[in-house]
């Protein structure tokens, strides 16, 4: 089954050429575009796609606003960021809105395809670039360091529940593998954060390299 994506692009001949270039993809098809964040909700809605491939800098609704509502209903879609900007606000705002990947404008198609198939198959993907800002933002915060030694230490399932996040995995898919409610799962990871003193997805993802539980590899695997 081919994977159906969504395109999120406020330039037409953007949006049109990334048309045109997935459609040559035997295992891709676009099944919808919007240019504003608004309608990607709208669309996200209706469409139910496998991937988001998400415009950040737009007018009227952006990109994380749209990410923030499109996960708080439809948290199975993998959103990917795909922006000219990897400043700061643009990239930890996208990360705490919940994407699973961020790429900028100027990378290869080649590279963009092969991150939608990484993304669906259940991992994260940060642009080398992206992954720099995010590491040094994170080397650059002494209370995080300290907060998370406030923490204490793990139950073994708790430690399993952040290396599955980590890794990728969604609260639903979690939820289902184990049988619980994505309820469950979420208030578990709620709880395991406030412990921690972790605010966000990205401070989670370093925590768990520190602690060893994923790779450290900065490009690939990171939970966002």
């Amino acid at each position: 089954m081919a994977i159906r994506i969504q395109l999120v692009e406020d330039q037409a001949i953007l949006r049109e050429g990334l048309r045109a270039l997935i459609q040559q993809q035997s295992d891709m098809e676009v099944v919808g575009e919007a240019d504003n964040g608004q309608r990607a909700v709208e669309l996200a809605r209706q469409l139910r796609p496998d991937v988001i491939v998400m415009d950040v800098a737009m007018p009227g609704t952006n990109g994380i606003e749209a990410t923030q509502q499109i996960k708080e209903e439809l948290p199975e879609i993998r959103v990917l960021a795909l922006s000219a900007y990897n400043n700061a606000e643009y990239v930890m705002g996208m990360i705490r809105a919940g994407v699973c990947g961020y790429l900028l404008k100027d990378c290869a198609f080649e590279e963009l395809v092969s991150v939608i198939r990484t993304v669906v198959a259940g991992k994260s993907y940060l642009s080398p670039d992206v992954a720099r800002v995010v590491l040094a933002l994170e080397s650059a915060e002494p209370p995080l360091v300290r907060s998370i030694k406030k923490g204490g230490t793990l139950a073994d399932r708790d430690r399993e529940l952040i290396k599955r996040l980590a890794e990728g995995l969604s609260a639903r898919e979690i939820a289902e593998r184990d049988q619980q409610s994505v309820k469950t799962i979420e208030g578990r990871r709620r709880r395991i954060m406030k412990k921690l003193g972790l605010n966000n997805a990205a401070e989670l993802v370093r925590y768990a390299v520190r602690e060893g539980l994923v790779s450290a590899d900065p490009v690939e695997s990171k939970t966002l």
